[in-house]
C-alpha cells in the first residue's frame, strides 16, 4: 500500500500544481465556504507552502509571495475581483468546520 508519505514528489508535486490550477479557476468557491466545508483555503494552502519554504536553504518565502503563488496574482487584487462579503451562515459554519481541524 502506498501512503501519501511514500508517493512520489514528483506525483505529489504535479497534484498540489494541479489543486491550485482548479481553484484558480473556481474564483466562484469562495474561501469562506472552503473553510465551512474543508476546514481549509486558499489562504491555508499558501501558509503551507510559507512554512515548507523555511525548510529549504534560501528558500523562504514571505506571505504575499506565497499567496501571490496560490491566486496567480496579488491578494489584494484577488479579493477585490472575486472575493464577496462573507454572510453570518458562511461565518458560522466556517467557525464549526475550523474547530474540527484539531481532531485526529
Amino acid at each position: 500500500m502506498t501512503t501519501i508519505e511514500k508517493l512520489d514528489d514528483a506525483i505529489a508535486a504535479a497534484a498540489f500544481r494541479r489543486l491550485v490550477a482548479h481553484l484558480r479557476q473556481r474564483d466562484d468557491a469562495q474561501n469562506v465556504d472552503l473553510m465551512g466545508l474543508a476546514g481549509f483555503c486558499r489562504n491555508c494552502l499558501a501558509d503551507w507552502v510559507q512554512e515548507a519554504s523555511t525548510g529549504v536553504p534560501g528558500g523562504a518565502l514571505d506571505k504575499e509571495v506565497a499567496r501571490e503563488a496560490i491566486y496567480g496574482m496579488p491578494y489584494a487584487q484577488w479579493k477585490q475581483q472575486h472575493q464577496a462579503e462573507a454572510t453570518p451562515e458562511q461565518l458560522a459554519r466556517m467557525a464549526e468546520s475550523v474547530a474540527k481541524n484539531g481532531r485526529t
